[in-house]
């Protein structure tokens, strides 16, 4: 299932379902805290996707290979505030 907000595909495309097991490795891999567990289904799941920056950790460290990232989501430059 896709991941969408507003109809606009975010970075995690998709996690699938049936190749989740439910380990959790990704939700404690996400520095910006985008996947939780769904505790009724005990899954993950992309609470947040449109925080998602495109860093693939989520993605890289599934054992399950259960998240598939969009390759094409244009992600903003963070602006520093010390300028």
């Amino acid at each position: 299932m896709p991941c969408t907000k507003e109809g606009v595909i975010m970075s995690i495309e998709r996690i699938d379902e049936n190749q989740c097991n439910g380990c959790g490795i990704c939700v404690n891999s996400c520095p910006m805290d985008v996947i939780r567990m769904d505790e009724e289904r005990k899954k993950a799941i992309a609470r947040y996707p449109e925080d998602c920056t495109l860093c693939a950790v989520c993605e890289i460290d599934c054992p399950q290979h259960a998240i598939y990232i969009a390759p094409t989501k244009q992600v903003p430059v963070p602006m520093c505030w010390g300028l």
